[in-house]
């Protein structure tokens, strides 16, 4: 930067400057005063596709994404498919505005789906929902199924939809269709597992978390249900075998360590259980700001 800086009282200030100093800028998230910079370089060379770009992604981790829609835009245009960040992040502006016909194209843009196609549909279903349009995300995965009944994914799609809602018997149908369709696929087992858990039926959940584990042993999702099946069901020390396997995947995952408390309670362990119980605790209030911090 302090060359940077040196560089800038030449007159003419040398080209890609103002470029380099936003992403240094951006780099350390100080996004406004980065688009400013790629605002200069742009200013400087109105074909520098970077600077357009990158003016827009800074406004978008602003959240000025209206802001942003016209500089992503741009930068799309000027050469097309040469980078796949300006048809993501423009794809996200769309969804976040509403214009969710606009952001399926632009998603099956960066895939190379043709933008009316099932799988397109479909991609648009998942990224919705990651940005917790639900509704949408919903309508997306029906259509896709509409124009591809035995599309993969499409029916888990919607039962994870369900499950966001709370729906716990329209989740099991769809999960129950996916796993119809796609019955080597270990996801659907842990999301299956999940709604069973849900609904209080322990051994259907049991059946298929077994599966998941299974055909997905480096998962920790389906050892920890196991282990808050076998919980449920009066089985502490199969659940200390499932749980005590989890938290050493990840011991970072505070529920696990408030399970294999209880379990280790429910065997007659206290001093074990005080100890995950503690770490569960500590955990979950790791990023908690103190009081002298605010």
């Amino acid at each position: 930067m302090a060359q940077l800086d040196q560089l800038a009282q030449q007159s003419p200030e040398p080209a890609g400057v103002e470029r380099l100093r936003g992403n240094i800028l951006y780099q350390r998230e100080q996004f406004g005063e980065a688009a400013a910079a790629f605002g200069r370089a742009e200013a400087q060379d109105a074909t520098d596709r970077e600077s357009i770009e990158m003016h827009g992604v800074s406004l978008f981790r602003m959240g000025r994404v209206q802001e942003a829609i016209p500089f992503l835009e741009r930068a799309r245009a000027a050469v097309e498919s040469a980078n796949v960040d300006p048809n993501y992040v423009l794809a996200l502006c769309y969804a976040d505005v509403g214009r969710y016909d606009d952001a399926r194209r632009a998603f099956a843009t960066q895939f190379g789906f043709a933008p009316e196609s099932a799988e397109a549909h479909l991609l648009a279903a998942r990224q919705f929902l990651r940005r917790e349009l639900r509704d949408q995300s919903g309508a997306e995965a029906a259509k896709a199924l509409e124009l591809k009944h035995d599309l993969p994914l499409a029916h888990e799609l919607l039962g994870e939809v369900a499950l966001a809602r709370g729906d716990v018997a329209t989740a099991i149908k769809e999960l129950e269709a996916e796993r119809a369709i796609n019955p080597l696929s270990p996801g659907i087992y842990d999301r299956l597992g999940d709604a069973y858990v849900r609904s209080g039926e322990w051994t259907k959940a049991q059946e298929a978390l077994n599966r998941a584990v299974l055909l997905e042993p480096q998962a920790t999702g389906p050892f920890i249900l196991l282990g808050q099946v076998f919980l449920k069901l009066n089985q502490p020390i199969q659940a200390l075998h499932y749980l005590d396997h989890a938290v050493r995947m990840d011991p970072n995952n505070y529920i696990t360590h408030n399970l294999l408390g209880q379990a280790y309670r429910a065997t007659g362990q206290l001093d074990a259980a005080n100890r995950e119980f503690r770490t569960g605790v500590e955990l979950q209030h790791r990023n908690d700001v103190k009081p002298a911090e605010k």
